[in-house]
């Protein structure tokens, strides 16, 4: 009886650390989307592209693309006079993966843009996957699609 006692104590510490785990990757990733979300917002590129992992990958409504061909349309989007002039998460959703080093968190984004073409106001659906490597959390695949207007 003892034994089984002593495993089911040692069980419930593992679970509760795990949950510990967890809990704190999840304050980690929100707190990362909120940063990198405010680079995007602040038209900051070096910032906004660090949080992007090298092998990253992303589905856009024009196509699936990687880090290096979205460095160079975002880049030539900004240098020709467009910029983010806002970009508003909300309805935040983060999932955490029992090992505490992959997530998922998926939102509501508000942008309004400008570009020489004008302004537009324009809501997104994105789910961002991270990984956790080398103990920091990247962004490794990122899908962004058009999502209905809010009822105002």
């Amino acid at each position: 009886m003892k034994t089984v006692t002593v495993c089911f104590l040692s069980l419930c510490t593992l679970m509760a650390q795990a949950g510990a785990r967890q809990a704190a990757a999840e304050k980690e990733v929100r707190d990362l989307e909120q940063k990198y979300n405010s680079a995007y917002a602040a038209n900051d590129l070096p910032t906004y592209f660090g949080f992007l992992a090298d092998d990253f990958t992303q589905w856009l409504p024009s196509g699936r693309t990687d880090k290096p061909q979205y460095q160079k349309s975002w880049t030539r989007f900004i240098q020709s006079g467009g910029k983010v002039l806002s970009a508003e998460l909300s309805d935040v959703v983060v999932q955490v993966s029992p090992d505490a080093d992959s997530a998922v968190a998926s939102y509501l984004l508000h942008v309004v843009t400008h570009s020489t073409r004008g302004d537009s106001d324009e809501y997104f659906q994105e789910s961002d996957v991270l990984f956790k490597r080398d103990g920091q959390w990247k962004v490794v695949h990122l899908n962004y699609a058009p999502a209905r207007k809010k009822a105002q």
